[in-house]
């Protein structure tokens, strides 16, 4: 089945996954927060997996608080207009202030990139956890749909779990993961989880494509600052 139009410009510049939903086929308590209009069709779901998107961030030299996002964006909008000028779109992902959450992770999992890892992220056999969302865009185009491509779930056949004994914090013993001894353990002096995830880091799926430190870092910083400010409310 083909893909988007010109998706190898998308994969050059990191969004190097993309999957196409027709609105029609998606559940509808997933669609009522994006409230869709009348003319909108499709949902055009964009991600990326390993370090190329980071490197195209960096090279662009950007400074802003959220430049992933503010990368992100730009290159979409690009890539819309090269290709779809005529399209009207509306990102619902990243978010502005005031609008709903959009359900990623259920959306990756219906494109067949999302599973469940005992940490909390994501985890696909080929990328391991180096893969995030990175934009959703609500269109009125009649883009074929894309496939399911599911590469399977790695932890069943996991045996070692190195992630779990990994974790300094103990959120992860017991078959649940405990989010208040995550969040007590980084917020703790000198706490080795601060700045990156070791339970996440042990994976041993996908660790060829593991994030560069200053992503990890980047990334771990916004998650430590948003703990830190629910901490005090």
């Amino acid at each position: 089945m083909p893909g988007l139009p010109d998706a190898g410009f998308l994969d050059e510049r990191g969004l190097n996954r993309q999957h196409v939903f027709n609105l029609a086929a998606l559940p509808a308590d997933l669609l009522a927060p994006l409230a869709p209009t009348a003319h909108e069709r499709q949902l055009i779901l964009f991600g990326h997996a390993g370090r190329r998107l980071w490197e195209c961030v960096q090279a662009e030299g950007l400074t802003s608080a959220h430049p992933i996002d503010e990368y992100s964006l730009r290159t979409v909008e690009h890539w819309l207009r090269r290709n779809l000028p005529e399209t009207q779109a509306r990102f619902v992902f990243p978010n502005t202030p005031g609008h709903q959450r959009i359900g990623l992770q259920r959306l990756g999992q219906l494109a067949g990139w999302h599973h469940p890892a005992p940490f909390m992220l994501g985890v696909d056999a080929k990328w391991g956890s180096w893969f995030a969302y990175r934009a959703a865009i609500l269109t009125d185009t009649n883009l074929p749909a894309s496939a399911i491509e599911d590469l399977g779930h790695p932890c069943p056949a996991c045996t070692d779990k190195p992630c779990i004994s990994a974790c300094p914090g103990k959120a992860l013993e017991g078959g649940r993961f405990d989010m208040a001894a995550c969040h007590q353990h980084r917020l703790a002096d000198q706490s080795p989880c601060a700045l990156g995830c070791l339970a996440r880091q042990a994976c041993p799926v996908g660790a060829k494509h593991r994030y560069e430190d200053s992503q990890i870092q980047h990334s771990a910083a916004g998650s430590l600052a948003w703990i830190r400010a629910h901490a005090r409310t």
